[in-house]
């Protein structure tokens, strides 16, 4: 009996060396790869809007076009027409024992959002990234032989790598994958995500990392307080517009048979959205690094509060409409750029109506993580992201907290799915009824 029992400890001890191994093996892979994608689409995005809005600014209408196009046609003939369906497919490969990410969605989803972003359409590449990082995670955990056990651990390795480089902070990385991605902590799911996201983070240090928004934090006071729990709400009300939206297109535009009809129909009305307001083109990060520079000038003219207030409704909308189309990506990027610009616009707007002193740059990091707590329904990766998108985050820790919680709560009992997570046919079949009342009318 102790021989057997000998012989099982050292089988299992085995195959945790043999997962931690390959682990790093992910984490090395996936670096590489999210810090290829992340530089790469910056820098060719960034060219390709700077030369447009300056020299050729009415083209802003067709790229998202050109964009979306050339993912339809990789999509056909280079991926034999097999569609991207973001996180759901991480979910449905870790469900299912059989289910498996095919290698061949790492190029693809990489591709595909690299194109996405640059020609302006208006989402970013986290989801991209994501997907397929966890697809290399499958496919070392399929060709290294690993226990079955162990193929959630590979897949939130890979996501911990990237979501690290991403945002250069590992501990986002690994309460993503334990919070969005697995659903669960165990032992070997958490050792796995750490020696990950300790590995994108060496790799960071020994290359180097910039924050997202050079704008340095200010110590916050507590009078404060109600300001950031009001935020959060105001945050959790915008996110479910945003969920909402990408929900009801995305039903739209899967009645349209015609694929050029489809295609063209989103994207150029994502180009005519960017060429009346260019801070929607792509992620938008530089645009909203524009506004944070013009809020201090800029702070008490009601034009501005306007164009903060279109900014914040547009966004998700053109998002919405860019995954409609065909884009590839997701709700992260968007989620930042609009809470970021709600919490500048409420404490612009409490600054001037109501004289309350507040640092107009603690709310747009605040309303950067309400708004991707409540899109996303993870708090606690949502908290210790945001601390990292500018320098000094840290010393709001307890407003951000305060507006992730709240945020999330307000938008889980308003409506409990996320574009992850929602299966349901509740909304489409409200709007095939809607169309129907039209059509017959």
């Amino acid at each position: 009996m102790s021989n057997l029992s000998g012989s099982r400890g050292i089988v299992i001890l085995y195959n945790k060396v043999k997962l931690y191994l390959l682990a790093l093996l992910v984490a090395a892979s996936c670096t590489l790869l999210a810090d290829s994608l992340k530089r790469i689409t910056s820098l060719v995005q960034d060219l390709l809007f700077e030369h447009t809005e300056r020299n050729l600014p009415w083209l802003l209408i067709i790229l998202p076009s050109v964009g979306i196009t050339i993912i339809y046609f990789t999509r056909k003939y280079l991926f034999k027409k097999k569609q991207n369906k973001g996180i759901k497919e991480i979910y449905e490969t870790i469900a299912g024992r059989k289910q498996m990410l095919p290698a061949y969605k790492i190029p693809s989803h990489y591709i595909n959002g690299f194109f996405t972003v640059i020609f302006g359409g208006s989402t970013g590449i986290e989801v991209s990234t994501v997907v397929a990082t966890a697809a290399v995670g499958a496919s070392v955990h399929k060709k290294g032989n690993a226990a079955i056990m162990y193929k959630t651990e590979l897949i939130c390795a890979g996501v911990a790598a990237g979501i690290t480089v991403l945002f250069a902070s590992p501990v986002a990385g690994i309460l993503f994958s334990l919070e969005v991605i697995a659903k669960k902590v165990s032992r070997t799911i958490l050792a796995s995500t750490i020696l990950s996201a300790g590995v994108a983070w060496l790799y960071l240090y020994w290359v180097g990392s910039a924050y997202l928004f050079n704008f340095a934090i200010q110590p916050w006071h507590w009078h404060a307080l109600p300001y950031f729990l009001l935020l959060g709400i105001l945050c959790a009300l915008v996110a479910v517009y945003f969920t909402k939206t990408v929900i009801i297109t995305k039903a739209l535009f899967s009645k349209i048979s015609n694929n050029f009809i489809r295609v063209n129909l989103g994207a150029v009305l994502v180009g005519i959205a960017i060429l009346c307001l260019p801070y929607l083109y792509g992620d938008s990060y530089h645009g909203l690094n524009s506004i944070l520079e013009q809020s201090g000038q800029m702070g008490t003219s009601y034009s501005f509060y306007f164009l903060l207030l279109a900014l914040v409704l547009i966004k998700p909308l053109v998002a919405s409409l860019t995954l409609g189309a065909g884009g590839d990506g997701g709700v992260f990027a968007p989620s930042i750029v609009c809470g970021a610009l709600l919490g500048i616009l409420f404490a612009s707007l409490c600054n001037q109506l109501l004289n309350a002193h507040l640092i107009v740059v603690n709310f747009a990091l605040v309303g950067a993580a309400a708004m991707l707590s409540a899109a996303i329904h993870a708090p606690f990766t949502a908290i210790f992201l945001a601390c990292s998108l500018m320098p000094g985050g840290s010393i709001i820790f307890i407003p951000i907290a305060i507006g992730s919680f709240s945020a999330k709560y307000i938008a889980s009992k308003t409506f409990q799915y996320t574009v992850y997570s929602y299966k349901g046919k509740s909304l489409q079949m409200q709007l095939a009824r809607i169309i129907a009342r039209i059509k017959y009318s």
